[in-house]
């Protein structure tokens, strides 16, 4: 993993993620679009060299015949943060990321592991691995909403084991703990500090 590139709040409805991530951050989305060949649509937030997804099953598309990324067939409950997206050599990922699909939005061209279950590794703490082609990224798209990422707790059952799997990765603002399956993003905004879940 070379960096971390985004993260995700997953959502039964996109309406309703939107309204999760603006009322704990007091910042509006923009942006985002359709993802076709997985059924699903997202909005999007800069934070400066980093952004925020809040991505759900899209009604008006086609079902994929497989499941999709981010285990969002099996997602239920409000609306949460769930992934964390790092930038990868995809050539030398571990097989348990999930076989390389090639996506593409515009003129954005990416490359994306996706396990076959839909299930990211270590209970879903592991990060969903993308490569981009090109030069061009959505960050250098969005608005600057003003938010900055200061940290991210990421709580698997078994820290020590995520940690090895992860390898030399290392982001201060990253801190894996010990607990049940979840996540929580700090972020310095306009308005002060806040918190997602």
């Amino acid at each position: 993993m070379a960096a971390l590139d985004h993260i995700a709040v997953s959502a039964m409805t996109l309406a309703e993620g939107v309204a999760h991530v603006e009322a704990a951050l007091g910042l509006p989305l923009a942006g985002g679009g359709q993802h076709p060949l997985m059924g699903t649509h997202n909005r999007l937030m800069g934070l400066g060299p980093d952004y925020l997804e809040v991505i759900a099953i899209d009604p008006a598309a086609v079902a994929p015949s497989f499941p999709r990324w981010f285990d969002l067939d099996r997602f239920q409950g409000p609306p949460r943060l769930t992934t964390w997206i790092c930038r990868a050599d995809l050539d030398a990922a571990p097989p348990e990321a999930g076989r390389v699909l090639d996506l593409a939005r515009g003129d954005l061209r990416w490359r994306m592991a996706v396990p076959e279950s839909g299930i990211l590794p270590h209970a879903g703490s592991f990060p969903a691995l993308i490569q981009w082609q090109g030069s061009a990224h959505p960050a250098q798209r969005l608005p600057d909403s003003g938010a900055r990422l200061t940290r991210l707790e990421i709580a698997t059952p078994d820290p020590q084991a995520l940690q090895r799997a992860l390898g030399g990765f290392a982001d201060p603002r990253v801190v894996i703990a010990a607990g049940a399956p979840a996540m929580q993003a700090t972020f310095s905004t306009p308005h002060g500090t806040r918190l997602l879940r």
